[in-house]
C-alpha cells in the first residue's frame, strides 16, 4: 500500500496527472517489494514537499544544513528486544523535494523530465527503506540494480513480480 501526500506548496510543481501516474507506479514498486518479501503488502508513505521543508529534515535529522533531494525514513531497521530483526509491514517514508527533483532533471523542464527524476528517486527512496545504501561502489552497483528492477516492474503492463 503506497500512500502519497503532496504539500500545498508543491502542488503546483506537479499536475494531477503525474501524481496519478506516480501513486501507480509508485504502489507497483512496493507491490514488488512485497512480493519478493513473500508479503501480502507493505506500507510507504510518499511525500512530495518544498526545498524549505526537506531542509528541515534534512537539518532536524540528519544534520545537514541544506536541502536535499530525496530522504529515506524506514521504520522497520533494527533488532527487537530479543535479538531479531523487525520484518514489520510498515516500511517507512520517503521525502522528496519537487524543486531540487526539477533542478536535478538534464533535460529541458517539461513535465515528463520532471517526472522521470521523481520517479528514479522514488526507486532510490524505497531502496534504502529495504535496507540498500551507496556507501561504496559496489554498494550502489547493487541499489541501482535493484533500483532499475522495481522501476521496470513498475511500468511492465499485467501483474506485478517479485523485484
Amino acid at each position: 500500500m503506497l500512500e502519497l501526500i503532496v504539500d500545498p506548496a508543491a502542488r503546483a510543481l506537479f499536475s494531477p496527472y503525474w501524481r496519478r501516474k506516480l501513486q501507480l507506479y509508485a504502489g507497483r514498486m512496493v507491490t514488488a517489494v512485497a512480493r519478493s518479501e513473500k508479503r501480502k503488502d507493505l506500507e510507504v508513505t510518499l511525500r512530495l514537499t518544498t526545498d524549505a521543508e526537506i531542509h528541515a529534515l534534512n537539518r532536524d535529522y540528519r544534520a545537514k544544513d541544506k536541502p536535499t533531494d530525496v530522504l529515506a525514513f524506514a521504520q522497520r531497521e533494527g533488532f527487537s528486544p530479543t535479538g531479531q530483526a523487525i520484518h514489520s509491514a510498515v516500511l517507512g517514508d520517503i521525502v522528496i523535494s519537487l524543486p531540487t527533483a526539477r533542478r536535478q532533471t538534464k533535460a529541458p523542464k517539461t513535465p515528463r523530465r520532471v517526472f522521470d527524476e521523481v520517479f528514479f528517486l522514488t526507486s532510490h527512496g524505497l531502496c534504502h527503506l529495504i535496507g540498500y545504501d551507496h556507501r561504496d561502489d559496489a554498494e550502489e552497483l547493487t541499489m541501482n540494480t535493484r533500483m532499475s528492477a522495481l522501476r521496470a516492474q513498475a511500468i511492465r503492463r499485467g501483474p506485478v513480480q517479485a523485484a
